[in-house]
């Protein structure tokens, strides 16, 4: 990375064009196993690729468990032959060995699947229910809203954690000073921004970042050896998901600013 020409970093670690309409697409990091995906259900229903010749099973859920959330409209996801609906922002936690449905003509699916040692509850996940945490400070321009979906505590999961940050208006800086989770990867998916907006994503090892100029539904890959911190040029939010060794909240090493 510290060589690394931006086309270079946004080959490995920008995902661009997740959201197609009429279509599932998809991308797997060897990164703790992740599989990142969109699904545009404008055409009529979409299900959950297997993607065999990747995951090397007959069904996508075989293995592994599922974090969804709707950053488009109101629509449903299918679960076994049972109906969730999802409006703006929320989300569904899918199980182990489920089969998945989208559907919803204006709806845009983000997921993230990860390996799964054991089956939890398939749980509808609304925003309007979840408390959020408020972090920050108008003074550091970084103040925002913390929604934790699936997070170690109240759903149950293997190791998939999955929610969302607010940024307040007038404030541009997510997660600052930054982190770093050596026993998980994370992705970032940033999202409402306006078309002419952008967030600068900051990444690599703490001695050697790089950055990234990402637009709205892109998403950003963050493997457990490199920060991930942001500002925008305009109000937005981010989806984080992470994997990796376990499920605890709290599992990472903050990085001063002396050390940047």
């Amino acid at each position: 990375m510290e060589t690394a020409c931006t086309a270079d970093l946004k080959a490995d670690y920008l995902i661009e064009d997740l959201f197609v309409p009429g279509d599932v697409n998809g991308v797997y990091t060897h990164d703790d196993r992740l599989v990142v995906g969109g699904a545009v259900p404008s055409a009529g229903p979409l299900e959950l690729p297997a993607w065999t010749d990747v995951l090397g099973v007959d069904s996508h859920l075989e293995r592994r468990e599922l974090g969804i959330i709707n950053v488009a409209d109101s629509g449903h996801v299918i679960v076994d032959g049972e109906k969730f609906e999802l409006g703006h922002l929320d989300g569904l936690y899918v199980a182990r060995g489920s089969e998945v449905t989208f559907d919803g003509e204006d709806a845009a699916f983000y997921f993230v699947s990860a390996p799964a040692h054991a089956t939890y509850t398939t749980t509808l996940l609304e925003r309007s229910k979840v408390e959020p945490v408020e972090l920050g400070s108008p003074e550091a321009a970084n103040e925002r809203s913390l929604y934790r979906y699936v997070w170690g505590q109240d759903v149950e999961s293997a190791a998939l954690q999955i929610g969302m940050t607010v940024i307040a208006d007038g404030s541009v800086w997510n997660t600052f000073p930054p982190h770093l989770h050596d026993r998980r990867t994370e992705v970032y998916l940033y999202l409402d921004l306006d078309e002419n907006d952008r967030v600068f994503h900051f990444l690599g090892q703490p001695g050697a970042t790089r950055h990234l100029v990402v637009k709205d539904k892109q998403a950003v890959i963050s493997p457990p050896w490199s920060i991930h911190s942001g500002a925008g040029t305009g109000s937005y939010a981010f989806v984080w998901a992470m994997t990796g060794e376990n499920n605890a909240y709290t599992d990472l090493a903050p990085v001063a600013l002396e050390d940047l």
